[in-house]
C-alpha cells in the first residue's frame, strides 16, 4: 500500500470513527496523539507582546504551502482563505511535509475563537519515525498570546518548548485540549520562523594563492550509481554481488547480503560496458577473482530441501535459507557448483579481450579502472557457500599474482586497483588472523607481524621488479565511519549522532583526531594509505572504492559528504567513489553539485587545489583553474548551532572584480543565490549552521572582462 492511500484510509477511519462513536473515543485519540510528554513552563503573569515575525517556512496562509499536506482529523476546511476548524471533540489540524530539520526559532499561528473557550489550543511536532513522547505538547497559554490586528490572536510558541532535543520532524498539530463548542474556529498564517541570529561568531579564513598547489583529480568525485544529475565523475561497478557476476549471462549472487541467490542483472555487463563506453562515462568496475561465478539466474546457497529449516529465509522465496541453523550454528556449505562455475583467470582475460574488441570498433574505452574483486578478508561471510574458509595473506597475493596478470595481458595499458578492503581489520589483518583473534594474529606474525596491506604492496613491488610486470596501478580501499548509527537504513540523524557523524570525516586526515568507535585509533586514513605506498610500492595512486557517512537524506550527511569531497581535493586522492544513492534533490546530492554544476549552467570546483587557512568548525576548500581568471572556494560549517561570519583573505591572488555565491543549508531545496561580499582584502559571507556554501571570483586577468 502507498503512503498516500494509508494516509487517507486513516484520515477515513478517523472520521468514520468520530461519527459512529462520538466524543469519548475522539477523547482516546486525541489523548494517544498527545502523548504522555508535556511543557513544564511556568506560566507568565501577562500576553505577549506582538512583533513583527520572520518567516523561514510557511505552512498555511490563506493555503497551503508547496510542500505541505493536510493530515487533519475531525471536522475543518483548507485551502480558501484562512483555514476553518472544528475544535469540539478534542478536534484539530495536522500539516505534514517531508522531513525538516530542527532549526528554527519557534512555530507562530493566528487564529479567532470563541472569547468564552478561553485557553484552549495545544501545539506538537511528531515525526513518522520516532514516538509521539519524543516532542513535548504545549499547552497555548497567554505567554505565547499577542492580540494583533482584525481581532485575530497571534501565538508564538519558542522552538525550545516544542523541540528541545533538537529533532527533526515532518508534522505539526495544532489541536484543542480542552472541551469546547461547535463553533467554527479560524486559523491562518501558520509559520516556523526564524531561528535567533545572535548566536554568530567571528571567522577568519585565507586562500593562500602564493602556496604550494596540486591538480585536483576528477575522479575523486565518483559514485556506485548511474544518477548522473549529481555532477558523479565516474561510476563504480561493484559490491558484494560483483564478486561473482557472470558478464556473460547477466547474473550475480547476492551472498550474505541476501540469501545468497543467483538473481538477473538488468542486462549482461558486456552490454552495460558497451553502452557506457558509447557514451564516454568513466567506468570503474570490480573484476572477479573469487574463482567462482553464478551459474543460472535462479540458484541459490542454502536451500531448504537439501539443509532443513534455517534462522530465517527469503520471504519472497521460502526455500532460499541464510545458512544458519535455527539456533544460530553455521551450516558448512555444498559444493560451489551448485550454484557457480569456475572463473580461472583466463575466462577473466577473455571477457576483457572482448571488451577490448568492442573498443576498438567504438573508438572509445569502456573500463577506466580495473578493480581486483570486492572486499575479500570478508568473503568467508559474504560468500561462504562457495569460499567457506578464512582468506590468507598468501591467497590474497597469489590470486592477486594470477588475476592482474591476466588482466595486463588482455589490456597493457589497464589501470589495475587493489586490495579493496572493508575497513580498519581489513588494512591490518586477514580473515586468517580474525579468526585466529587479533591479539594471536597467527597469519601477521608469519609475515613479518606488519599490516596486510602494507605486505601486499611490498610483494608486488618485489614482483615487479623480478618479471618487470607491473600488476597494481591503483592502491584501493574502502572507508566508512566505525561508530555504530552513522550510516546504513537506520542511520540516525539526532543532534548528538548528527554531530558525530560530521565530526569522524576527521578520520580522513586529521593526524590529531581519535576515531570515536571501537577502532579508537588516530586513523589520518589519506596520510597513512600515502605513507604505506611511499614506504612500500612508490608510484601507486590512491583511491576510495567505497566511502559513506551515512544519512544523505539528512542535513547533516549532506554537510559530510561536501566535507568529504572538498577534503579528497585537498589531500590529494586519485580517485574515490560515493556508495549510495545520490537521489535527486537530498543534501547529499546537492553537496555533489556544489563540486560539480553549482549553478546549473556547468559552475565547478577547479583543477588545482589552493592551501588554505580554516577554523576549528569551518572548512574553507579553494580551486583555481589553469589560466588563473578564476578561483572557486568551497565553505563548510561543520557547526550545527552557531552561525559564522566568514572573512576569507585572499593572499598573492590578484584583483578580484566579481563574486557570486551559491549555499545550502537546513531547509533548503537547493542551492540558492545568496551574497557575498567583496573588499580590499578579500570576500565575506553569512554561514548558516549545517551549511555549505560555494564563493566563485573572477579575477581581473580573465579574458573574459
Amino acid at each position: 500500500m502507498t503512503k498516500k492511500k494509508s494516509r487517507l484510509l486513516i484520515a477515513a477511519l478517523a472520521v468514520a470513527l468520530s461519527l459512529a462513536i462520538g466524543a469519548l473515543v475522539a477523547r482516546k485519540i486525541i489523548d494517544r496523539v498527545r502523548g504522555s510528554r508535556s511543557s513544564s513552563a511556568p506560566t507568565s503573569t501577562g500576553p505577549r507582546v506582538g512583533a513583527p515575525l520572520q518567516a523561514a517556512e510557511m505552512l498555511y496562509d490563506g493555503k497551503l504551502s508547496p510542500g505541505w499536506e493536510d493530515w487533519g482529523w475531525g471536522k475543518h476546511q483548507l485551502g480558501d482563505g484562512p483555514a476553518k476548524i472544528v475544535f469540539a471533540s478534542y478536534g484539530g489540524v495536522l500539516l505534514h511535509h517531508d522531513e525538516l530539520s530542527w532549526r528554527y526559532g519557534g512555530l507562530s499561528f493566528r487564529f479567532k475563537a470563541p472569547p468564552a473557550w478561553g485557553d484552549f489550543l495545544q501545539v506538537a511536532l511528531r515525526h513518522a519515525g520516532k514516538a509521539d513522547d519524543a516532542f513535548p505538547v504545549v499547552s497555548v497559554e497567554g505567554r505565547h498570546v499577542a492580540a494583533v490586528e482584525g481581532g485575530w490572536k497571534e501565538v508564538l510558541v519558542d522552538w525550545k518548548e516544542l523541540n528541545p532535543d533538537r529533532l527533526p520532524f515532518d508534522r505539526v498539530l495544532i489541536g484543542s485540549r480542552t472541551t469546547v463548542g461547535s463553533e467554527w474556529a479560524e486559523l491562518d498564517r501558520v509559520l516556523l520562523t526564524k531561528a535567533a541570529a545572535q548566536d554568530t561568531r567571528q571567522g577568519k579564513l585565507a586562500v593562500l594563492c602564493d602556496g604550494a598547489t596540486h591538480p585536483i583529480s576528477e575522479l575523486i568525485y565518483g559514485g556506485s550509481t548511474d544518477e548522473w544529475g549529481s555532477g558523479q565523475s565516474a561510476q563504480r561497478i561493484g559490491g558484494n554481488p560483483l564478486s561473482r557476476a557472470n558478464w556473460e549471462i547477466g547474473a550475480w549472487n547476492t551472498g550474505s547480503d541476501w540469501y545468497f541467490e543467483n538473481v538477473a542483472q538488468p542486462g549482461s555487463l558486456l552490454d552495460t560496458l558497451d553502452h557506457g563506453s558509447r557514451d564516454k562515462r568513466k567506468i570503474a568496475i570490480v573484476v572477479p577473482m573469487l574463482g567462482w561465478i553464478a551459474k543460472d539466474k535462479t540458484s541459490f546457497g542454502f536451500p531448504r530441501a537439501k539443509f532443513g529449516a534455517q534462522r530465517a529465509h527469503d520471504p519472497y522465496k521460502a526455500e532460499a535459507g541464510d545458512g544458519f541453523k535455527p539456533d544460530g550454528t553455521p551450516i558448512r556449505p555444498g559444493e560451489p557448483s551448485e550454484t557457480s562455475l569456475p572463473a580461472p583467470p583466463e575466462l577473466i582475460k577473455s571477457w576483457i579481450e572482448r571488451v577490448r574488441a568492442q573498443d576498438a570498433k567504438n573508438g572509445s574505452r569502456a573500463i577506466h579502472m580495473y578493480i581486483l574483486d570486492n572486499e575479500p578478508t570478508l568473503w568467508n561471510v559474504t560468500h561462504r557457500d562457495v569460499h567457506p574458509d578464512p582468506l590468507s595473506y598468501d591467497e590474497l597475493l597469489d590470486r592477486t599474482i594470477r588475476y592482474a596478470t591476466a588482466i595486463r595481458d588482455a589490456d597493457p595499458e589497464a589501470v589495475i586497483a587493489g586490495p579493496t578492503e572493508w575497513g580498519w581489520t581489513g588494512y591490518q589483518y586477514s580473515a586468517l588472523d580474525r579468526d585466529g583473534g587479533f591479539t594471536l594474529r597467527p597469519d601477521r606474525r608469519a609475515h613479518g607481524d606488519v599490516p596486510l596491506v602494507a605486505w601486499y604492496l611490498k610483494k608486488l613491488a618485489e614482483h615487479e621488479k623480478a618479471t618487470g610486470k607491473r600488476l597494481l596501478d591503483v592502491f584501493d580501499l574502502h572507508f566508512y565511519p566505525g561508530a555504530s548509527g552513522l550510516y546504513g537504513g537506520n542511520a540516525g540523524t539526532d543532534p548528538s549522532t548528527a554531530d558525530l557523524r560530521v565530526r569522524s570525516t576527521r578520520g580522513l586526515w586529521d593526524p590529531d583526531y581519535m576515531d570515536e568507535s571501537w577502532i579508537k585509533e588516530k586513523l589520518r586514513l589519506i596520510p597513512r594509505m600515502k605513507e604505506w605506498v611511499r614506504e612500500n610500492y612508490p608510484g601507486r595512486k590512491l583511491s576510495l572504492g567505497e566511502w559513506s557517512f551515512g544519512a544523505e537524506e539528512h542535513i547533516s550527511g549532506g554537510v559530510a559528504t561536501a566535507e568529504a569531497l572538498g577534503r579528497f581535493g585537498q589531500q590529494g586522492l586519485d580517485a574515490a567513489f560515493h556508495w549510495g544513492d545520490l537521489k535527486d534533490g537530498t543534501p547529499a546530492y546537492w553537496a555533489f553539485r556544489t563540486f560539480r554544476d553549482f549553478d546549473g549552467k556547468g559552475g565547478r570546483f577547479q583543477d588545482v587545489s589552493l592551501p588554505t587557512r580554516d577554523l576549528e568548525n569551518i572548512s574553507l576548500f579553494a580551486s583555481r583553474d589553469p589560466a588563473s581568471t578564476r578561483l572557486v572556494l568551497v565553505v563548510v560549517n561543520r557547526d550545527q548551532t552557531l552561525r559564522a561570519s566568514a572573512q576569507i583573505a585572499l593572499r598573492g591572488c590578484g584583483d578580484v572584480v566579481s563574486a557570486r555565491r551559491f549555499s545550502y543549508g537546513p531547509g533548503s531545496r537547493k542551492l540558492e543565490p545568496q551574497p557575498a561580499e567583496l573588499s580590499a582584502s578579500g570576500v565575506s559571507a553569512s554561514l548558516e549552521p549545517f551549511s555549505f556554501s560555494v564563493i566563485e571570483l573572477r579575477l581581473d586577468k580573465s579574458d573574459e572582462l
